[in-house]
């Protein structure tokens, strides 16, 4: 019974019209990335930090799941050959309007916020600031988009090593291969003892070699391919 776990990144959610406001160079309103997402950058001016995620916050009242989110959430429904688990590197909730459930955020999610005082997490979906009171303490200030930024662990690492030991397939969709751990996970899957199958789709493939199989596509025109793949294996 082949265990299968998923992968997603940037590119699924990009086909939606996922914007990630960075211009050309990589910067978002003359700020490299790491001054608006990083504990540090948080500490030293909030309300900046606060302006940038609550235009991505807003975004996705305009934005809606596309092909590969429902293609991957059929798949999930009808996955009975084994385990299956679906991990995203997207801080956005395509996935889940989509229709996936055994779903993990490794980076967060934009609408929930985490108190830095209590360390209560509650949904939000309108503008943070530094005015936001905490749900559960009341207390003001201490508010920020409960989101894994640099320098900072990866949620739910422990499952997800698991479940890459456990795999006998696995597959990267969207994802540059360079942001850490998640570029390690294929090389991870293909070397677990199990003879993992990796598969990755992507319209520009990392080149990394650790996948055996490349559908050089789209989410949205790729995973029909890949859906026909492993209903056949």
């Amino acid at each position: 019974m082949p265990n299968l776990v998923i992968l997603t990144g940037a590119g699924i959610s990009a086909e939606s019209g996922i914007s990630t406001f960075r211009d050309a160079g990589g910067l978002w309103e003359n700020n490299r990335i790491e001054e608006v997402a990083s504990p540090e950058a948080f500490r030293r001016d909030p309300a900046t930090v606060h302006r940038f995620y609550n235009l991505r916050r807003a975004q996705l009242k305009s934005v809606t799941p596309n092909a590969g989110h429902l293609a991957l959430a059929a798949l999930e429904r009808g996955w009975a050959k084994g385990e299956f688990l679906l991990v995203t590197q997207n801080v956005d909730d395509l996935h889940e309007r989509a229709g996936s459930v055994l779903l993990r955020h490794m980076h967060g999610e934009i609408r929930k916020i985490r108190c830095t005082a209590c360390g209560g997490v509650a949904r939000h979906e309108e503008d943070l600031g530094l005015e936001t009171p905490c749900p559960g303490c009341g207390r003001t200030g201490k508010m920020r988009p409960d989101i894994v930024w640099f320098g900072e662990m990866p949620y739910h690492m422990a499952e997800i090593e698991a479940a890459l030991e456990a795999a006998d397939i696995f597959v990267a969709i969207g994802t540059s291969g360079v942001v850490y751990p998640a570029a390690g996970f294929a090389d991870l899957a293909r070397h677990n003892g199990r003879g993992c199958e990796t598969i990755e789709i992507n319209p520009n493939p990392t080149g990394s070699g650790a996948f055996g199989t490349v559908i050089a596509e789209a989410a949205v025109t790729g995973l029909p391919r890949l859906v026909a793949l492993l209903t056949g294996l």
